[in-house]
């Protein structure tokens, strides 16, 4: 009996030792894990042309929702000193997102000169095989790239979202699927981006609802030129009402 006691004293001590060993490790990965922020928070402060020019107030933040392993500096002030354009105002994409995306596209995108050459880098534009004048395939090239696929995550946290890039994933997911949905929300992204760094655009969300009225009205004015093709003409009716 004596010596099953002093084997579970052993095997306790034993247990509490790994179990401080663990915290030593974990205290010394956060402490690195803090010097390689501060070392990329001066990376940025470092790229910036001209700290001192003056620089609008940072828009208001879309979310609080504080991300997983982000830097511990402010990343989105930091960027926008060196952009010039809080990125994150794009659905989509948070700073820390926007951070690596930075870091694989580089702040100036001159290299494409528009941005339908930016998305075919990235392999997020149809690769159109045609032949004798006919569409064969439109299926995206497969890529490695990691711009894209940051790009794509972007894309699945739009599915919910109260927004017109939402309300696009959506309506496309119900129609070709949700992977090819997530491809051509992807793209859209990378338009919005590639349009803020290279042209400072300023993005503002028009909303579901505004997105869902403009694809109505594109709707209706295709049926309407088809229908005159035929030599018809729609009519409006209100709901309810007896069509004869």
């Amino acid at each position: 009996m004596a010596q099953s006691y002093a084997a579970i004293w052993v095997t306790r001590l034993i247990n509490v030792f790994a179990l401080s060993q663990s915290l030593d490790l974990y205290d010394f990965y956060q402490l690195k894990m803090l010097e390689c922020d501060r070392r990329l928070e001066a990376a940025i402060a470092a790229m910036t042309s001209d700290p001192e020019a003056p620089l609008a107030p940072l828009p208001k933040i879309r979310t609080r929702t504080k991300q997983t392993n982000a830097p511990s500096f402010d990343v989105r002030a930091a960027l926008y000193g060196l952009t010039r354009i809080d990125l994150t105002q794009i659905h989509g994409l948070g700073s820390s997102l926007a951070l690596k995306l930075i870091g694989e596209c580089g702040t100036d995108l001159r290299a494409w000169p528009t941005a339908k050459h930016f998305t075919s880098w990235l392999c997020l534009a149809p690769g159109n095989k045609i032949s004798g004048g006919k569409v064969l395939s439109s299926r995206t090239r497969r890529s490695s790239s990691r711009a894209a696929a940051l790009l794509r995550l972007a894309a699945t946290t739009l599915g919910r979202s109260d927004t017109a890039l939402g309300a696009f994933y959506r309506r496309l997911a119900g129609r070709i699927g949700k992977q090819k949905a997530v491809t051509a929300t992807a793209r859209k992204i990378a338009v919005l981006f590639y349009n803020a760094l290279r042209f400072g655009m300023v993005y503002q969300d028009p909303g579901a609802a505004a997105y869902d009225e403009r694809h109505r009205g594109r709707v209706i004015a295709n049926l309407q030129r088809r229908v005159r093709s035929l030599g018809f003409q729609l009519e409006p009716t209100h709901v309810g009402e007896s069509v004869s």
